[in-house]
């Protein structure tokens, strides 16, 4: 895992890896969400909650289950699958100044899914081609080495986020994907305006949910033990302690992956008020995937107060992009 990270992020084995302590575990309760409005409503959609309760003492037990995952990363990493064998040979051809666009379809073409994926990607709305593109050389060429990184880091990410459940959240984790890749795109695209690396902005916003599905993962695993009757509360204390525990777990994993530190911390930090600029671009990508998703289910209407006035003109352009984004 940790060598094609590496190779994605363009690193090389031999470098030194970065330090793997688990980033620290904020304290939830001083935690300032960017928009719990938007949070809570995410969430309940998400897993189809019922109306808010008062207690969320139910949820106790998670999230000090969470809370001690980040403390140890290498044990929450071995809960999550590993890549497909494809992804690094290309990321490591990537790297490599003198393979050319021939070399790397050919490698493409080594698995038909992959081939079908980039054809598609290329063609997708995001990059409007002016005439289909029908085959991976030509695909290449249209997605760019940026591009070629970003799908294939969604490629590699598709099986770690978005794997099977238990009945009680089967329907939530395709979601928690599903605003992964949105999140991820729209990250990518308030990088500029705020001077931080578009790529490490893709990269953490992909990233950032992981110890969220974890979390469900384990929420169904403490049910059936008799830990957790029910769901977790919708209590609105619970909801923000839930997401800023996760996104803790899933700064730990990245800093063992060895991920950038700047990328870890910014999933750490992301709502928070000061954070770095990465961080920043993170929290404005995940509140516009968020809503984007509210809309898509009929939950808020495109003229809602919160995307009409809490977003600027660039972030509903961004919002308008993510309509209709496949995955």
């Amino acid at each position: 895992m940790k060598k094609w990270l590496n190779r994605l992020i363009g690193g090389t084995d031999g470098g030194a890896p970065a330090s793997t302590a688990p980033a620290p575990v904020a304290d939830t309760a001083a935690a300032a969400p960017a928009d719990t409005g938007v949070d809570l409503a995410w969430y309940r959609w998400l897993t189809a909650s019922g109306e808010p309760d008062t207690g969320g003492g139910d949820g106790a037990v998670l999230l000090e289950r969470l809370h001690a995952l980040a403390r140890d990363p290498a044990g929450a990493a071995g809960l999550v699958p590993r890549v497909p064998e494809v992804v690094p040979q290309l990321l490591h051809s990537l790297a490599d100044e003198g393979a050319s666009t021939a070399d790397l379809a050919r490698q493409v073409a080594q698995d038909v899914v992959l081939v079908a994926e980039v054809i598609r990607e290329a063609n997708s709305a995001y990059y409007r081609p002016i005439t289909p593109v029908k085959n991976a050389e030509a695909a290449i060429v249209m997605l760019g080495e940026n591009g070629l990184r970003m799908l294939l880091a969604r490629i590699a990410f598709r099986p770690v986020i978005n794997m099977p459940a238990d009945r009680f959240v089967r329907h939530a984790i395709p979601r928690v994907w599903d605003q992964s890749v949105k999140c991820a795109l729209a990250a990518s695209l308030m990088a500029p305006g705020l001077s931080t690396g578009v790529f490490e902005c893709y990269l953490a916003g992909l990233m950032q949910n992981l110890g969220l599905v974890i979390g469900l993962r384990l929420a169904g695993q403490l049910r059936s033990e008799g830990l957790l009757p029910g769901a977790p509360g919708f209590a609105p204390a619970f909801v923000p302690a839930l997401l800023d525990a996760s996104r803790q777990l899933s700064a730990a994993i990245a800093l063992h992956w060895d991920f950038p530190r700047d990328v870890a911390e910014a999933i750490a930090a992301a709502g928070q008020p000061g954070a770095a600029h990465l961080a920043q671009a993170l929290a404005q990508g995940d509140r516009i995937a968020k809503l984007r998703m509210l809309v898509d289910a009929h939950v808020l209407g495109e003229n809602d107060a919160l995307v009409s006035d809490g977003l600027s003109s660039f972030q509903r352009r961004c919002f308008g992009k993510l309509d209709g984004l496949e995955h």
